[in-house]
């Protein structure tokens, strides 16, 4: 099994008496999209800072792609790739200018420079867009040009702060491909999200909570613990309803028996919503909390 490239442990964060990080303990594995989730003021941001090595923490250790971060978070940088809410493309300059731009602080210049910019720019169809002013193109093509921007110097490990954030169901599906393409050619992709639904597209998914991590699993663990399991329809005479903590072997060997004996049934499969699953972990956390002397 290979060591985590992200090894975060007891990572807290004090501002005065307030405790917006607390004994944060979590492991990325290479090559994988790590799903980051929480409520508004629930210190997402807060720990995402510390990894970039841009907020100083009050305890713990970070470690990412090697680096110690708290001991070094200006050499992190040249691993990292990282992408905010807000895309930093400065405003009038064209998205050529800020290539340019971009590609200065990491060295990246001449030849080298056009070599990966062009296949940037094809990849993420950004051609018809090069010589415009970020301010002037929509959100979707914006995002586009951010994640390409955040690439550009081939980082290890992308961190992604709510990155389909304003943009249309259509730009946050093509998003998603392509940070897919991003995992499956080795990149690790640490990402925030505020759509829930998103979190399919993950291969694992942290829930933090008041600072305190409270959910971190595989989303499909997370969804057998956390939710009442996928209904299970089938169509026919009479119509049958099944209700299963997972769709696996034992499942199907529960279902055979009841679709003999239906020759064409239909059979649909309801799972269960992660914003469900995400309400009952909250719920959970809190209750805990307060049942605490």
């Amino acid at each position: 099994m290979s060591a985590p490239i992200i090894s975060v442990r007891n990572l807290t964060k004090r501002f005065g008496e307030f405790t917006a990080v607390d004994r944060l303990a979590i492991d990325v594995a290479p090559g994988s999209i790590f799903a980051f989730l929480g409520a508004n003021g629930s210190g997402k941001s807060t720990t995402i800072r510390m990894l970039i090595g841009l907020l100083r923490p009050t305890e713990g250790s970070i470690e990412v792609d090697g680096v110690d971060v708290i001991r070094h978070p200006r050499r992190v940088r040249d691993h990292i790739g990282y992408m905010g809410q807000k895309v930093s493309l400065y405003p009038g300059l064209s998205l050529r200018e800020n290539v340019e731009f971009y590609a200065g602080l990491h060295g990246l210049a001449g030849p080298e420079l056009e070599a990966r910019w062009g296949a940037l720019r094809e990849r993420f169809e950004l051609s018809d867009a090069e010589a415009e002013r970020p301010e002037n193109l929509p959100a979707g093509l914006r995002q586009r040009a951010g994640l390409a921007l955040a690439t550009l110097h081939r980082p290890r490990v992308l961190f992604l702060d709510e990155p389909t954030a304003g943009v249309d169901v259509h730009s946050r599906g093509l998003f998603w491909e392509l940070i897919r393409e991003e995992a499956d050619a080795g990149r690790t992709v640490f990402v925030t999200t505020h759509f829930l639904e998103e979190v399919d597209y993950c291969d694992w998914a942290s829930f933090i909570d008041e600072g305190k991590l409270i959910a971190n699993a595989v989303p499909e663990d997370l969804r057998r613990r956390y939710s009442g399991g996928y209904r299970v329809h089938i169509d026919g005479e009479p119509a049958q309803e099944l209700t299963t903590p997972a769709i696996d072997d034992a499942f199907f060997a529960e279902l055979d028996p009841l679709l003999a004996v239906r020759p064409g049934a239909r059979v649909r499969i309801d799972s269960p919503s992660m914003t469900d699953v995400f309400r009952r972990v909250i719920a959970e956390s809190t209750g805990a909390r307060r049942a605490q002397p």
